[in-house]
C-alpha cells in the first residue's frame, strides 16, 4: 500500500468524467488499498479515485473511522429531504463552505467482486456519498457553495467560541 498524491482544485483531471470499472485487476485492488490509506492519512471521510489522478468509478468512504465503505461504479437512484452544512474536500485543502444537499440518498454500487449492492445514507453519510459520487462526474463541492469559501481554521475557531 502507498500514500498517493491528492490532486487539488485547478488540476484538470478533477473535471473529467471517470470510467466504469469492468474488472478487478491486481492494479485496481492496489488502487483501492492505496485510496483507503491515502484517505485515512489525510484525515478525510471520503476519497474518489479521480482525486488521486485515476479516472475510475471508485469511491471509499468512512464517516465513523471504523466502518469503511467501498463503492465501485456507484450511481444515485433516490434522494429526499434537505440538509445544509459546512462541507470540505481533500482536493480543496483548508477551505470549507455551506452546501445544501439531500438528507437521504440511496445508491446502487458494486463491491470488490463486482456484485451489485444497495446502500442508503442519511445526514453525514448522505452528504459524503453524494459528494464523492459527484467527483466521478468531474464536479467539486465548490460549485454548490452558498456564499464564500472560508478557511477551515476560522470556522473551527468560531465553533469553539460558541
Amino acid at each position: 500500500m502507498a500514500i498517493r498524491t491528492i490532486r487539488e482544485m485547478g488540476d484538470p483531471v478533477l473535471n473529467k468524467i471517470s470510467k466504469e470499472v469492468k474488472e478487478i485487476t491486481p492494479r485496481v485492488q492496489d488502487l483501492i488499498d492505496d485510496m483507503y490509506e491515502t484517505m485515512y492519512e489525510a484525515n478525510g471521510v471520503g476519497l474518489a479515485a479521480v482525486q488521486v489522478g485515476v479516472l475510475k468509478r471508485i469511491v471509499v468512504i468512512d464517516t465513523t473511522g471504523d466502518d469503511p465503505i467501498l463503492l465501485i461504479n456507484p450511481r444515485i437512484v433516490e434522494v429526499s429531504g434537505e440538509q445544509t452544512g459546512n462541507e470540505a474536500c481533500l482536493s480543496v485543502p483548508g477551505k470549507t463552505g455551506s452546501v445544501t444537499r439531500p438528507n437521504y440518498v440511496k445508491v446502487i454500487a458494486q463491491d470488490e467482486e463486482l456484485n451489485e449492492f444497495e446502500i442508503e445514507g442519511e445526514e453525514l453519510l448522505a452528504r459524503a456519498l453524494i459528494h464523492e459520487i459527484e467527483h466521478l462526474d468531474g464536479h467539486l463541492f465548490v460549485e454548490k457553495v452558498d456564499g464564500p469559501l472560508m478557511d477551515v481554521e476560522m470556522v473551527e475557531e468560531e465553533e469553539r467560541v460558541k
